[in-house]
Parts: structure tokens; C-alpha cells; sequence
């Protein structure tokens, strides 16, 4: 019987340490996304495209840190808001900095009107979605 308690006792501890593991997993995540918060920066403005009163967006994405897949995960996000990339300076590697500043264009979808908070949004749900992607991995 004590030696059943005792391998029991074990076994508790045993998933205690696994419990205590995987809660400081799920603040090192926490830790790294609040982190990469801070070290991001995504602004967009209207911009006059041509003397016709066309509009379009400058859009500027800043990040400490790259990851696979952010710049195809962007522009995946433009192209579901139905805006053309007229120019674009791009500057990324994995694990390196991620500079992005592009011109869009574009009336959005099914001609509905883009606004800059709409074309924001966006871009921080695709940066969202690529470092879930990553963290999963």
C-alpha cells in the first residue's frame, strides 16, 4: 500500500510540473506577443493618387522581427479588401527587421469604400494570423 501511495504522490508531482510548464509555455507566448506589439508599428493614411481626386493609401508596416510568410500574409489582406499595390519598398528576411511601405489603391470589394481603420485593421489581423502560424509550428 505505501508503495502504491508513493507512486501516486510521484505521478502528482509529476503533472504538477507539467501544469507549472505549461502555464510558464503560455506566458512566454504572452511575453513574446506583447513584446512584438511594441516593436510593431502599422499606420496608414489617404493619399491623392492622381490630379482625377483619385484616392488611395499609404500604408507603412514596422516590425523588430520577421516571420515566415508576413509579407504574403499582407498582401493577401490587401487583396481581400480589393486594393491594388501601385509601389511598394519592402525589406524582409526571417528573423530580421520587416519594413513595409507600399501604395494601395482600390475600392474595396464589390465597390464598398475602404477607409484607413479598415485597411489597418486589416494589416495587424494578417501580422495576427502569421505570428499564430509561427508559434504553432
Amino acid at each position: 500500500m505505501l508503495v502504491t501511495c508513493m507512486s501516486l504522490q510521484k505521478q502528482l508531482q509529476e503533472v504538477h510540473i507539467l501544469e507549472i510548464q505549461i502555464s510558464l509555455q503560455k506566458d512566454t507566448f504572452r511575453s513574446r506577443w506583447i513584446h512584438a506589439c511594441l516593436c510593431m508599428k502599422v499606420s496608414v493614411s489617404s493619399v491623392e493618387l492622381d490630379s482625377s481626386s483619385r484616392r488611395g493609401f499609404r500604408i507603412n508596416v514596422s516590425m523588430e522581427r520577421s516571420r515566415p510568410g508576413l509579407l504574403v500574409s499582407v498582401l493577401e489582406a490587401f487583396e481581400e479588401l480589393g486594393l491594388d499595390v501601385l509601389d511598394a519598398d519592402v525589406s524582409c528576411d526571417d528573423d530580421t527587421a520587416f519594413r513595409l511601405e507600399a501604395l494601395g489603391s482600390g475600392q474595396g470589394q464589390e465597390g464598398a469604400s475602404v477607409d484607413e481603420q479598415v485597411v489597418r485593421q486589416a494589416v495587424l489581423q494578417a501580422i495576427s494570423k502569421c505570428m499564430d502560424d509561427d508559434d504553432d509550428e
